[in-house]
């Protein structure tokens, strides 16, 4: 497997992915964005972005941050000051999800015809939130990730919706999960939600072991995740 950090840009923002491929694969392939948690571009989604190029995608784990800038497990109010201006502007962090679109597409490697973007925590809410922009993006994955919109009108949404989501998810009441499937519909989107019975947020991360804070793994709601994000892959590009 290849396996490489390239520098793009939001505007005056120097940005740095993570980015890896099967490199015995010849020519063009889909490729896929991973948006990180709220602790930045660090080993979770970096192997996330390994699994999906084991699976023969370019795997694209995206930086909101800035390069070199990371949060930290546990440190909440480090992590949301990092979050915050993002979660509270959706115009920046549309244009930062659009500007990792754009550079996943520049690459030799990728077929720009065949990208999707899938995010964890935070990174739910990016990939939601590049999908509300009218991205040309296939399709997107929010994985324990936040539904709640912000204040900026939505575009026209052309990119599949597939939601994966803990029922038990503090973060995300079941009255944000009503909401968010109303908005679907108005914006007539291609909209899934998967809601696993008796499991919190963060449930695909096996570090997650805080119930007090709403966070705890679960292998099998990970379990059937991991085989709903293939199957809408597979659909996707296929």
């Amino acid at each position: 497997m290849h396996t490489e950090t390239i520098e793009y840009r939001d505007g005056d923002t120097v940005l740095e992915a993570y980015v890896a491929w099967d490199d015995s694969i010849e020519g063009p392939r889909p490729g896929i964005l991973v948006a990180h948690d709220w602790t930045g571009r660090r080993d979770f989604a970096t192997s996330k972005a390994e699994e999906v190029a084991k699976q023969g995608y370019v795997g694209f784990a995206l930086d909101m941050y800035g390069k070199g800038v990371f949060g930290a497990d546990g440190d909440v109010e480090k992590n949301a000051a990092l979050m915050g201006p993002l979660a509270e502007d959706r115009t920046l962090l549309r244009g930062r999800m659009n500007a990792a679109l754009s550079a996943i597409s520049a690459l030799s490697v990728v077929d720009s015809t065949k990208v999707a973007a899938m995010g964890y925590c935070f990174g739910g809410m990016c990939v939601l939130e590049l999908a509300r922009s009218g991205a040309d993006a296939l399709g997107v994955i929010s994985i324990h990730g936040i539904f709640s919109p912000g204040d900026v009108a939505n575009e026209k949404m052309t990119a599949k919706v597939l939601c994966l989501h803990g029922h038990d998810d503090p973060m995300v009441p079941p009255e944000q999960v009503v909401a968010f499937e109303a908005e679907m519909s108005e914006a007539k989107a291609d909209w899934q939600v998967h809601a696993y019975g008796g499991t919190m947020h963060a449930f695909t991360n096996p570090a997650a072991n805080n119930p007090g804070f709403g966070t705890m793994y679960s292998p099998d709601a990970d379990r059937r995740a991991t085989q709903s994000i293939k199957n809408f892959l597979d659909e996707l590009f296929s």
